[in-house]
C-alpha cells in the first residue's frame, strides 16, 4: 500500500530534504516464501532534524534504514541521498558515497581495540586518505566531552564514553545524514541519557540531520518526529513527541505486540534510554 500522494510521512519543502524514497519496496526470498520487510513506503528525511523509526520486529524499521543509507538493494522504488538517486549505483559508488556522506551508529559500538579514541574517530578518513577539518574536529570533541579521553583505548573507557567515540567517528567527516541503530541499547540508563542528549546536540548546536532506529519511547522523545511501522508501512507520525505520546500513538495503532508493550517495570525507563522490552 503506497502513502498517500498528498501526504508524504516527513515531507520537508524543496531542498531541506536529507533522503527520501518513493515507493520503495524491499523482500526478501521468491515465490510463497518470499517475505515483504517493506510496501512501497514513500518518506522525506528532513535535513537538519532528528527523525525516530519505531516499530515492533519485523515492522521493517531496520530495513528501512539500511535502504536509505545503501546497506541493501531494493527490490522496487527509489532511493535519494540529497539529489543523488543511489538505487542503481554499483557497489564501489556506494562505498564512497557511504564514506563520504553518511554517519553509522550502531548499538555495538565497533570500535578498534588497539587504537586510541582519536584514532577510532579519524579512522574512516584515514582509510579514505582524507584528513580531518581541525577545527571541525576539535568542535565534535569538545561538544562530546571527549579531550581528555582522546588518548585512551576503548578498554578503558565506559560503555557510555565508547558511544560518545562511535558518535564523534559518525560526526568527524561532517557527514550529510547520520544514522543511529539502537545506540542505546548496550547502555545503562544513565549512560543512555547521555548518548541520546548527544545526537539532540548534534542536531541542535552541529547542524546534523540524524536518523535513529529504536524501540524506547523515552528515545524517541528525544527527537523532532516519530515515523511509526508496521508491517512493512508506516502507518501513522508524530511531531514534538513525548515518551507518552509516542507509548499512547504505538498502542492506538497495534505497532505495540506481545512483551514489547508492556509498561516500564523496575529497571525499565521510558525515558532513559533503555529499551521498552525486547522486539
Amino acid at each position: 500500500m503506497s502513502t498517500p500522494a498528498e501526504h508524504v510521512p516527513g515531507l520537508a519543502s524543496a531542498g531541506a530534504v536529507a533522503a527520501r524514497a518513493r515507493a520503495l519496496t524491499k523482500a526478501y526470498g521468491s515465490g510463497e516464501t518470499a517475505v515483504l520487510a517493506l510496501d512501497s513506503v514513500d518518506v522525506d528525511i528532513a535535513r537538519g532534524r532528528f527523525t525516530a523509526v519505531m516499530g515492533p520486529s519485523g515492522s521493517g524499521k531496520s530495513t528501512l534504514m539500511h535502504c536509505l543509507a545503501g546497506l541493501d538493494t531494493v527490490s522496487a522504488g527509489q532511493v535519494w541521498l540529497g539529489d543523488t538517486e543511489i538505487t542503481g549505483l554499483k557497489e564501489r559508488e556506494l562505498t564512497r558515497l557511504r564514506r563520504d556522506r553518511i554517519g553509522f551508529m550502531f548499538q555495538s559500538f565497533n570500535l578498534i581495540p588497539t587504537l586510541d579514541a582519536l584514532e577510532n574517530i579519524t579512522l574512516p578518513m584515514d582509510i579514505a586518505g582524507r584528513r580531518a577539518d581541525p577545527e571541525w574536529l576539535d568542535r565534535v570533541v569538545d561538544t562530546l566531552g571527549l579531550r581528555d579521553r582522546l588518548r585512551h583505548r576503548p578498554a578503558q573507557l565506559s560503555g557510555g564514553q565508547q558511544q560518545r567515540v562511535a558518535c564523534a567517528r559518525a560526526l568527524a567527516a561532517r557527514p550529510d545524514l547520520i544514522f543511529a541503530d539502537e545506540p542505546t541499547g548496550n547502555l545503562d540508563s544513565r549512560a543512555g541519557l547521555e548518548v541520546l542528549g548527544i545526537l539532540r546536540e548534534a542536531v541542535d548546536e552541529l547542524g546534523q540531520t540524524v536518523v535513529m532506529v529504536t524501540h524506547d519511547p523515552g528515545a524517541a522523545a528525544h527527537s523532532d518526529l516519530v515515523l511509526f511501522l508496521a508491517d512493512g508501512r508506516i502507518v501513522d507520525e508524530l511531531g514534538r513527541p513525548s515518551a507518552e505520546a509516542v507509548l499512547e500513538r504505538m498502542k492506538r495503532f497495534d505497532v505495540i505486540r506481545g512483551p514489547f508493550g508492556r509498561p516500564p517495570g523496575p529497571g525499565r525507563s521510558a525515558g532513559t534510554g533503555r529499551p521498552v522490552g525486547e522486539g
